[in-house]
């Protein structure tokens, strides 16, 4: 999937311009990156377009992952984008969605491996068949 598609998808699903699904995509993306093993942010960068793949660069010593639950990753996620907790879930579902698309299923599942199970209500639509939107 091309940057282009990328941010379209996501502006679709939060009803969004494409300049705020850029910065709802990359406020979601970087919190990706903080809770994310550096080998696997990796794998997952050398799946996406380079702008995104910029987004997701290991910062030197993140080898290990933050760990912090599904409602920090949220309040991250609507810190970083200036929004309510709900317009956050909402933003972190569509991103998680458009990867799901965007990157191989087994890349998809390693990512969600490494996340706790608070996280299966952000994640299990991305997950869920028809999730995709459909073209025509």
């Amino acid at each position: 999937m091309n940057y282009d598609t990328f941010v379209d998808q996501v502006a679709q699903r939060t009803r969004a311009s494409s300049e705020r699904a850029v910065e709802l995509t990359r406020a979601t993306l970087e919190t990706l990156a903080e809770r994310l093993t550096g080998g696997e942010l990796l794998d997952l960068a050398a799946q996406l377009p380079k702008p995104l793949q910029l987004v997701l660069k290991p910062r030197p010593g993140t080898e290990a992952a933050d760990r912090f639950g599904a409602a920090e990753f949220v309040a991250r996620v609507g810190q970083r984008a200036g929004i309510d907790e709900n317009a956050a879930r909402d933003t972190v579902r569509a991103v998680f969605t458009t990867l799901r698309e965007a990157v191989s299923g087994g890349e998809f599942d390693d990512i969600v491996v490494q996340l706790p199970r608070d996280y299966r209500e952000m994640v299990e639509p991305a997950l869920a068949p028809g999730a995709t939107l459909r073209r025509g």
